[in-house]
């Protein structure tokens, strides 16, 4: 895999035809995204504001709890307050950035596979596709750390080198009125979570190009079958039923995208899944870690945004799932369970170790038992408590 030793200039996605449109996905996305509550220029501002004080007071926050001294001093990348069309746009650059070196690769290695699979897949419709998902989440996304921002373009790497933190004001706005919750404690709360992400990239400076190597790996290999996707499609739908029955492990909710692939594409996205578990919980765990002192209406916030979670429509719950965004969710709760574990048999300082190098990232099957996590990489003697 090359994907560790990108450069911006080598990284700024090209156009790509006949597989996804993304000039076009990223317009037709910002153009179908509902704009969010009104406001005057002025509540606008001060929201605006508000926001960006926050995101900039959370950071000494993260660095007490978290220990990581990497949360002292950031000023590695950009904090931006979007609207939801800014946070579609932003994504649709991110996807390609993504996806690019998988599409290439493809067309340079298989240029009649290349061509097959634009033909099955289209890249006008793909986009408006692309759109659609992007159109859907922007209005259900408060906030978004993304490392891989300042690879997109030279432009990029010298605006936010170290990637760029992005909260998505309308939302914010609309699920503190939803709430009813007190909006300055809303919006710190929103705002550790995404900062902690911030700290992990950059405790873990190896962890970008290490998700990005697997990433790589999984899209070329899926792009390299795109001319069986009918017929493995197909196989899928029918071996839903009864698919977890007699399985030991817990396995996650991948939904047909997960019966489409191979052995190593499973075990690579079991890896993806344990490393973003992780992430999630940790943020979550860092959100959780703040009481009345910082928050002072913390509980009733934990309370109302659990109690609205479990409140979705039906309509919604099944895009949800359709997207993946129920295994997301339990990501939060798994990787929240694994740190919390760690962090009490251990202590805050050992559980650190888990930044050192990608041999320490966890397993999935780790993830579900933080006890195997340990032995493997602090050893029989780590102390416990």
């Amino acid at each position: 895999m090359t994907t560790a030793h990108r450069t911006p200039e080598s990284a700024a996605p090209s156009a790509a035809p006949g597989i996804v449109r993304w000039d076009l996905a990223a317009a037709a996305a910002a153009r179908i995204t509902p704009p969010g509550p009104k406001l005057s220029a002025g509540a606008k501002q001060a929201a605006v504001a508000s926001m960006r004080r926050h995101a900039e007071a959370s950071v000494d926050h993260v660095h007490r709890i978290t220990g990581l001294e990497a949360a002292r001093d950031l000023r590695d990348s950009t904090v931006l307050v979007v609207d939801r069309a800014g946070w579609a746009r932003a994504n649709a650059q991110t996807f390609q950035l993504l996806m690019e070196p998988a599409v290439e690769a493809l067309r340079r290695r298989r240029p009649e596979q290349f061509g097959a699979a634009a033909t099955a897949l289209g890249g006008t419709a793909t986009a408006m596709e692309m759109a659609a998902v992007l159109g859907f989440l922007s209005s259900k996304v408060l906030g978004q750390y993304d490392p891989y921002a300042g690879l997109v373009s030279a432009l990029a790497a010298q605006r936010h080198p170290g990637g760029r933190l992005m909260l998505v004001a309308p939302n914010i706005l609309t699920v503190e009125r939803e709430l009813n919750v007190e909006p300055e404690d809303f919006r710190l709360w929103v705002c550790l979570h995404e900062q902690t992400h911030r700290v992990q990239f950059a405790a873990a400076p190896w962890l970008r190009a290490h998700m990005m190597e697997q990433i790589d790996e999984l899209a070329d290999s899926l792009m390299g079958q795109a001319e069986t996707l009918g017929a493995r499609l197909t196989e899928a739908v029918r071996s839903l039923p009864g698919r977890a029955a007699g399985r030991g492990e817990p396995q996650p909710s991948l939904g047909v995208v997960g019966l489409l692939m191979g052995r190593r594409e499973r075990e690579v996205l079991s890896h993806l899944t344990a490393v973003m578990s992780l992430l999630e919980g940790h943020a979550n765990f860092v959100m959780d870690g703040v009481d009345a002192s910082v928050v002072p209406t913390v509980k009733t916030i934990r309370r109302r945004f659990e109690r609205r979670s479990e409140l979705q429509g039906s309509l919604d719950r099944f895009v949800r799932r359709l997207l993946g965004m129920d295994a997301k969710m339990r990501q939060y709760s798994d990787g929240q369970r694994f740190v919390s574990a760690v962090v009490r048999a251990v202590g805050l300082e050992e559980f650190n170790r888990i930044w050192e190098a990608p041999e320490h990232l966890p397993t999935e099957a780790e993830i579900h038992a933080p006890e195997r996590w340990i032995e493997r990489v602090l050893g029989a003697a780590a102390p416990r408590r």
